[in-house]
């Protein structure tokens, strides 16, 4: 059998075992997705950019992003190097050690992952209480609404 007809038979029982076509198509792990988004959340809630983590742990920033985005896998290593670096345990990546009462948790770090979302929330923060809020608050769930 030559190296061309073994590598189709390969190509063959990967699409029969349900992972159709090449890597750069299949969509990321959701647990990938998930480590990115607290990762990104830890990250910004400790003040770092990612250039500024890169830089620490050894990768380019680009890297960060792809890791943040769940595009690339996380290696247990380099998942031990960023929760030192953002000093937390390892298992905080993988949201375990949350009470099941506190799974709200997992949700609000997925939305907070978001691009511009804790600077967002930080800006209605410093925000004075009352008319300026409310106003705000209606604008944006008005424009929600536009992109349904």
């Amino acid at each position: 059998m030559t190296l061309l007809s073994e590598k189709s038979r390969f190509s063959l029982e990967i699409q029969e075992g349900g992972c159709v076509g090449n890597k750069s198509e299949l969509a990321p792990d959701p647990i990938d997705i998930a480590v990115g988004a607290r990762i990104r959340v830890l990250r910004k809630v400790r003040g770092l950019s990612q250039q500024a983590l890169a830089e620490v742990i050894g990768v380019t920033f680009q890297q960060i992003q792809k890791y943040e985005r769940g595009a690339n896998r996380v290696s247990a290593s380099m998942l031990s190097r960023i929760a030192s670096t953002l000093d937390a345990p390892v298992s905080e990546m993988f949201g375990e050690g949350i009470p099941q009462s506190n799974r709200p948790v997992d949700e609000v770090a997925a939305i907070l992952g978001q691009p511009g979302a804790l600077e967002l929330l930080r800006a209605f923060e410093r925000l004075p209480r009352g008319p300026a809020r409310a106003s705000l608050v209606e604008f944006v769930r008005t424009l929600g609404r536009g992109a349904d």
